[in-house]
């Protein structure tokens, strides 16, 4: 396999342990794999996009199939700490979109029918009803709004710590500070795994390295369309008129969103020239952090957020970070085993909502991997071999 020292063996290797990571980790040891080791390039857990996401759940989605994940996702995030008997914080407030042209409205409307058809409580509501939802909002010109009271907000180092937790219990190792270098394959097939550490004798590995994906899925020669777009978070101090609800607000035409965070509100919103790629290096097993622009914070971010809800341009900002999106070209993720390589999974491409779906997807690769075929949620749109094939899908949402 190696001219290097084979320092372990396991019969699933988990690379990534955010929230994807851990979620597969856990229902992977659940299901009975056997041994599972997790690697992991920080120090901690759900410190990559995992730990830089705004928390929210929804099932406001304009495609069935990521609709299906978050119907299946969902009740397991709010059954969480019943479930495992460990701490999660969960506010279900709903997420408010608020739509302020007509075309988009129609196209707001068709996906209200899906989500009803598919059996989501989605609303249709007034002006009138918007602000009583949450006061304060300019609704001067807006054509319509969509809101579903089971959306909701919790929290990602809660969910991604606790799987770990739940999966350490079960005989589930974590290698934390060592990075994933190379996917080693023999006649095509998955062998082992490269790590700073040494080299991992293995038949099955899951990549589940978020951004990062499409350069580990390269050392075995495949391509997958995965590429990190950053997206910048501001937390404000306390300000009045902060709203008392924790509903996630989407203003539909800017992208622009927030929510109650403590005394002040967490906001965001994509930069008008955003490009993909990550800042300062932050490539394939390498560290980094972006720095936020503080042009796009004055110029961009503060203007739109005084539109949506006035009370802001009393606000300070009390930090701010950027995450990493992990986009594909259709805005869903790629599941599933890789044909053409026997042993290797993905679980990439979330597009601004893994932490909502981790839960779902750790036990469909579990189902696949252990069993054979995921069975708990139709995903066979979402393989790799749609590209290839002239299938991609559409999701309208990415927020």
């Amino acid at each position: 396999m190696s001219e290097r020292r084979v320092v372990r063996t396991a019969d699933v290797v988990v690379v990534g342990a955010g929230a994807v990571g851990a979620s597969a980790a856990y229902h992977l040891a659940a299901a009975g794999a056997g041994r599972v080791l997790v690697v992991e390039r920080e120090a901690t857990v759900g410190t990559g996009s995992t730990g830089r996401c705004a928390g929210g759940f929804r099932h406001q989605f304009s495609s069935a199939v990521n609709i299906a994940l978050s119907q299946a996702s969902i009740p397991m995030i709010k059954a969480f700490s019943e479930t495992h008997d460990l701490p999660l914080e969960v506010s279900t407030d709903g997420y408010l979109f608020l739509v302020r042209d007509e075309e988009t409205w129609q196209e707001y409307l068709t996906a209200a029918g899906l989500q009803r058809r598919m059996g989501v409580d989605v609303r249709l509501l007034s002006t009138a009803e918007v602000t009583d939802l949450v006061p304060g909002l300019r609704v001067d010109d807006v054509v319509g709004a969509t809101y579903c009271p089971d959306d909701g907000i919790a929290d990602p180092a809660g969910l991604t710590q606790g799987y770990i937790g739940a999966a350490r219990r079960r005989g589930v190792e974590v290698a934390l500070g060592t990075a994933a270098v190379e996917l080693l394959t023999r006649r095509g097939r998955i062998v082992g795994l490269r790590t700073t550490a040494g080299d991992v004798g293995t038949e099955t590995i899951v990549n589940a390295t978020g951004p990062w994906a499409a350069d580990l899925a390269l050392t075995a020669g495949v391509e997958v369309p995965v590429w990190p777009l950053g997206r910048r978070v501001v937390v404000t101090g306390p300000f009045r008129g902060a709203p008392e609800r924790r509903t996630l607000v989407v203003d539909a035409g800017t992208g622009f969103y927030f929510h109650r965070e403590g005394p002040g509100v967490l906001m965001g919103m994509g930069a008008r020239d955003e490009r993909p790629g990550f800042a300062f290096g932050d490539g394939f097993a390498f560290g980094g952090t972006a720095t936020p622009d503080d042009r796009f914070l004055s110029e961009e971010l503060i203007p739109v957020a005084v539109s949506v809800l006035p009370e802001l341009e009393g606000a300070s900002v009390a930090h701010q970070w950027i995450g990493y999106y992990e986009m594909t070209p259709d805005a869903h993720p790629v599941l599933g085993p890789v044909a053409g390589v026997p042993g290797l999974f993905l679980a990439n491409g979330f597009s601004g909502h893994g932490f909502q779906h981790a839960p779902i997807v750790g036990k469909l690769l579990a189902e696949w991997i252990c069993d054979g075929a995921a069975r708990s949620v139709d995903v066979s749109a979402l393989g790799l071999e749609r590209f290839a094939e002239g299938k991609p899908l559409r999701e309208a949402r990415v927020v």
